[in-house]
């Protein structure tokens, strides 16, 4: 009985001790998930700086220089390498959104967690704001620089760069947004080749801007739009582009529910990745 009784009070207190152990384990894993969760907004930041800074910093700095001036055809390329480059330099840690219309389409296509998008659009515009400051950091360094110029912003009527009206603004970012998004579901569906999503994607953004630059400067993005809006209000430039924000946030993700909603019914996606994710992230704890 001692005997019996002891192996018990042993497998009692091993079960106690791997308790523990367990519950420790758990609070671990808990806050690796949170430090993802942190790494990838991080990773966001610093993706969404480098398009903002490197597409509106070809708009600013290099499209009109003299002689040599890249133009429409340049600051659109710019726009596309920007998200071939972060594709294969951040696709890996974040998935490499860049843009919080990208974030709200891949929700509604259930490709991405909803819990999640609050905190990867607050980390993209962060990044925009920053990428729009360095570069008036720059650009204001030129004498005779003057950001009364637009300082690459978006914008409809007076401040079209063609001076289209308000719905054809309003209907070019829906329609480019839409199929924007639609290059972007279909380059990351499982049934495409794998590791070659940047390429369209990148692409697909330089077409975009081909059409759209004289439209609305195009945005499709609302980080985008937000930066070097926020940086023309600050130093001088007026308030037109922050009055005007609104279409730019509006249209683009307008576009991507819309392409959220068609693409799986088009192909055939199943609706429960996010499910099946958010099942294998709970398994993983």
């Amino acid at each position: 009985m001692p005997k019996t009784f002891g192996s018990q009070a042993v497998r009692y207190g091993l079960s106690g001790f791997v308790s523990k152990r367990y519950f420790k384990s758990e609070r671990k894993k808990e806050t690796l998930m949170e430090n993802s969760l942190v790494r990838r907004c991080l990773a966001e930041t610093f993706g969404t700086f480098w398009l903002v800074f490197g597409g509106c910093g070809s708009a600013v700095l290099a499209a009109a220089f003299p002689n040599l001036g890249i133009g429409f055809v340049g600051v659109a390329l710019a726009f596309g390498l920007t998200v071939l480059t972060m594709a294969f330099a951040i696709g890996h840690i974040s998935g490499c959104h860049l843009n919080p219309a990208v974030s709200v389409g891949l929700t509604a296509a259930k490709r991405f967690p909803a819990s999640e998008l609050l905190p990867y659009i607050i980390a993209q515009v962060i990044g925009g704001v920053l990428g729009a400051g360095v570069l008036y950091m720059i650009a204001s360094g030129k004498p005779g620089f003057d950001i009364t110029g637009g300082f690459a912003s978006n914008g409809y009527g007076a401040h079209s760069p063609g001076q289209y009206a308000v719905g054809a603004c309003l209907i070019a970012e829906i329609v480019l947004t839409f199929f924007f998004l639609v290059i972007i579901l279909g380059a990351t569906d499982k049934r495409a080749p794998a590791g070659f999503a940047g390429i369209p994607i990148g692409l697909g953004l330089t077409l975009i801007h081909l059409i759209g630059i004289p439209v609305t400067n195009l945005s499709v993005n609302p980080a985008r739009s937000t930066g070097p809006a926020l940086i023309l209000s600050m130093f001088g430039g007026g308030s037109w582009a922050i009055e005007q924000l609104w279409l730019f946030w509006l249209a683009p993700i307008v576009g991507a529910i819309a392409a959220g909603i068609v693409y799986p019914m088009i192909a055939g996606e199943p609706h429960d990745e996010t499910v099946v994710v958010a099942k294998a992230r709970a398994a993983s704890n």
